[in-house]
Parts: C-alpha cells; sequence; structure tokens
C-alpha cells in the first residue's frame, strides 16, 4: 500500500490567556464558547491528518475525491485555527489609537487611524466570517481584505495584522445582530503592544 508521504504529527491549542476572560463590551460566556471552536478545529486539523496518513494512493479515481475532500476540510480546519490564534492573541489590551510601528503604518497607508477603522469596520459588515489588516510585501503597504470563511481569500505573500472575527459566534450571545457594536466593541479591546510586536518580528518597515 503507498499513502501519503508526510509526519502526521498532532498538536495541542493554545491556552486561552486570563485577559480575555475580562473584556470590555464581550462576555465571558462568548470567549469561552468562541474557545471550544477553536479547539474544535485543532481536533479537526488532527482527525484529518489521521485520515490522510491511512489513505491508499494505489487505488482508483475515488482515492483522489476522498482525497480533495479532506484536504479542502483540512484547510478550513487549519485556517480556523490560525485566524483564531491571531484573533485571541491580540485581544486582551485598551484600544484606542495605535502607536509605536503600527501606527506609523496605519498613518501612512489610510491617511490616520479614523479612515483605517472606518474601512476595516465596514469591510467586517459586508463579509460573511473575516475582516483582516495584512501587509501586503509585493505592494508594501497595509490593505483591508474580507474573508468569507475560514479558508476562503487568502492574499499570498501578505502577513495578517489585525483579524476581526464577524462570524455570529463572536457576538451573537453579547449584541444578537448587532454587528456594528461588537466590533466598536473589537475596536476597544485590541492590544497594540502585540500587534506591534508582531510588526517588529516580520521586519515590516515604514
Amino acid at each position: 500500500m503507498t499513502t501519503l508521504a508526510f509526519n502526521h504529527q498532532e498538536i495541542v491549542g493554545r491556552a486561552l490567556k486570563p485577559s480575555l476572560l475580562e473584556l470590555d463590551g464581550i462576555s465571558r460566556e462568548t470567549i469561552e464558547a468562541h474557545y471550544k471552536l477553536y479547539q474544535g478545529y485543532v481536533n479537526k486539523r488532527n482527525e484529518i491528518l489521521g485520515k490522510l496518513a491511512e489513505v491508499d494512493l494505489t487505488g482508483a479515481n475515488q482515492v483522489y475525491s476522498d482525497i480533495r475532500a479532506l484536504k479542502v476540510d483540512l484547510t478550513f480546519a487549519i485556517g480556523g485555527i490560525k485566524n483564531h490564534e491571531i484573533y485571541f492573541e491580540h485581544l486582551g489590551g485598551g484600544g484606542g489609537d495605535p502607536t509605536g510601528l503600527i501606527g506609523d503604518l496605519i498613518e501612512r497607508d489610510f491617511g490616520s487611524f479614523q479612515d483605517w477603522r472606518t474601512d476595516l469596520k465596514a469591510t467586517g459588515m459586508a463579509g460573511r466570517g473575516w475582516a483582516w489588516t495584512a501587509y501586503d510585501w509585493d505592494e508594501g503597504r497595509l490593505f483591508n481584505y474580507v474573508g468569507d470563511a475560514q479558508n476562503t481569500y487568502p492574499i499570498w505573500n501578505a502577513t495578517p495584522l489585525v483579524a476581526l472575527d464577524v462570524y455570529e459566534h463572536a457576538y451573537f450571545l453579547d449584541y444578537q445582530t448587532d454587528r456594528a457594536s461588537y466590533i466598536d466593541a473589537f475596536f476597544d479591546n485590541l492590544d497594540w503592544p502585540t500587534v506591534n510586536d508582531w510588526v517588529s518580528k516580520y521586519q515590516i518597515h515604514t
């Protein structure tokens, strides 16, 4: 039997930061339910990789159909992991206007913090799942992108720096259908020092 050639290593999710349970405008109940969803993506990733490791490549065309289905599901699970790790990691701060490198980048590429915030909020209201601020290495600037699912509309050679989850699970317990108020609360809880650490880590310069 010939199988897919890769090492299958299970991962565990990142621990939930205690500060996320004390956000302003986003309840503990919402964060705990949201974190369970993230853990589900971790478990699904491990499950799918286990199944892929057992696929017999000597089979007929049905094998390739099975591989496709598993790998599409894998992109959704891994996307769910990465997206939520960014989301959770840069919450727990005091919000406000960004300072430091990210503040300089936002002012350069959007004109002002308010213009950036207005654009990202509109992107979040328009999207089905995610809105992103990412640094595009080819163009050398920040853009706000929309993402309708965990694995849709990836922009190659771009590094995400702000991840706004606008799926209903992120806000329904607190705001029902009032997504706009949730987005305002998201901004109020952003941890800009964490974002600045990423900018420094990736050596993004103004």
